[in-house]
């Protein structure tokens, strides 16, 4: 890949991550997600080394919720490189990871992320999930994670049980739902 296109690639990537990380209330500023790809040259070079693309950002109302980026070198990511970022995790007191990665992680990696997430939350994008911000797309309808309170208005006005409903689950893999941060069982309304 030509350096200009793999720049561009990673500056688009950065710029999605930076939003998805708003969505999910963490303290990024505007200037961030807007900066333009001078600006991005500006500051990380022609040539961006990965581990300068680092992003480390906190909840906005708890500045003690916090979640590191990381964006690894490799093609194919390790148990090596798990390691290493979660000892780098573990070292600054943050519980929470995104990896963006160029291709799937290997299976002993994969069983590596599920090893440690009894303490570390590591979610796994790889890049070309990040190239466009997906909850731009016209497409995609705009999701909204219901209340308690809501769920059971809306179960109730339709007369249903929760078993009837199909749910959007993360569990099935929706990247909308996954760049939201949604993770366990919630119900969501297309809007």
């Amino acid at each position: 890949m030509a350096l200009d296109e793999q720049t561009n690639k990673l500056f688009r990537i950065r710029r999605t991550v930076l939003q998805m990380l708003n969505d999910r209330d963490y303290l990024v500023g505007d200037f961030e997600i807007n900066t333009t790809k001078e600006q991005f040259l500006d500051k990380f070079g022609e040539d961006p080394k990965k581990e300068d693309l680092v992003i480390n950002k906190a909840k906005r109302n708890s500045p003690s919720e916090q979640i590191f980026v990381f964006f690894p070198e490799e093609a194919k990511v390790g148990v090596k490189s798990i390691k290493t970022y979660v000892e780098r995790m573990k070292s600054e007191g943050v519980f929470r990871a995104i990896l963006v990665v160029q291709q799937a992680l290997t299976p002993f990696a994969r069983q590596s992320v599920q090893e440690f997430s009894g303490k570390f939350h590591l979610e796994v994008f790889q890049e070309a999930e990040l190239l466009v911000n997906i909850k731009e797309h016209v497409l995609v309808p705009e999701q909204q994670i219901l209340t308690p309170e809501e769920k059971k208005t809306l179960l109730e006005r339709y007369t249903l049980k929760e078993t009837q409903v199909c749910f959007s689950l993360v569990l099935t893999g929706l990247l909308i739902l996954r760049c939201l941060g949604i993770f366990e069982y919630r119900m969501t309304v297309s809007t």
